[in-house]
């Protein structure tokens, strides 16, 4: 006798469109975008948190604000701002032409990943022992001089870590741009059990798909903290180093 899960989930369906080129689209759209907002968003995410560690009340007031109400709305809402409201807002064919629904995703990511990097940038400048700045100033270096050659090398190993848990979760993050049209991996898994009305079967491909590509980007996550967190001497023989070594042409020395 067949089971209930046999009765009502098809394998087979799971197989047949675990590579369909819609599928396999919205995966590569899907990664277009984590990768794309995540790297406006450390850049912006880095300027909103010296902005934030700013002795200037203005300085720190704007960042503070901008960290407020991106942090403050969801990020579903803030798509339908950024672009049906835009485009009520601005009506001329020329903006409207290239407020494009992927534009406006990475975007709209971007932005929002910003004020969550804002917040990571400014505990790691923070967790450096505040006498670095003052002997970086002994030298005769500007505040801005000291945080960019001092301050932030130094807060990168408490940057790293949670970076790389903010695009994990970015990529999962992606899936909410259905609300805009966007065909990522979730909506286009969607559209397919539209066809075929077999949407268990078409939402588990996707969740597999995410499984797979989070796995991946966590052991390289694992990697890269690795090589960050490791004393020279210390450092672990992860995958990546292996790789620099080698392509180096030579041992390491004591």
């Amino acid at each position: 006798m067949e089971t209930l899960l046999e009765l009502r989930f098809d394998w087979g369906t799971v197989w047949d469109f675990l590579f369909n080129p819609v599928i396999l689209k919205g995966l590569r759209t899907t990664l277009q975008i984590a990768a794309l907002a995540m790297l406006l968003g450390i850049l912006l995410g880095i300027v909103l948190g010296v902005m934030r560690v700013s002795r200037n009340p203005i300085v720190a007031g704007t960042a503070s604000f901008y960290v407020f109400v991106w942090r403050g709305t969801p990020v579903v809402l803030q798509l339908l701002i950024m672009y049906i409201g835009m485009r009520q807002i601005f009506e001329q064919d020329v903006f409207r032409d290239n407020w494009t629904h992927f534009r406006v995703a990475v975007l709209t990511f971007a932005l929002n990943e910003a004020a969550y990097m804002a917040e990571i940038v400014r505990s790691g400048i923070l967790s450096v022992e505040s006498g670095q700045m003052d002997a970086a100033k002994s030298l005769g270096m500007t505040n801005l001089q000291a945080i960019r050659r001092i301050i932030l090398p130094q807060s990168i190993r408490v940057v790293v870590p949670p970076t790389g848990n903010e695009f994990i979760a970015m990529l999962k993050n992606t899936s909410v741009a259905f609300v805009i049209a966007v065909v990522e991996l979730t909506n286009a898994a969607r559209i397919q059990s539209a066809r075929n009305f077999q949407p268990m079967e078409l939402y588990t491909v996707a969740a597999i798909w995410y499984l797979v590509v989070v796995s991946v980007f966590s052991v390289l996550q694992a990697e890269v903290e690795g090589l960050v967190l490791a004393s020279e001497r210390e450092r672990p023989q992860t995958i990546f180093f292996r790789a620099v070594t080698i392509l180096g042409g030579g041992r390491r020395t004591a």
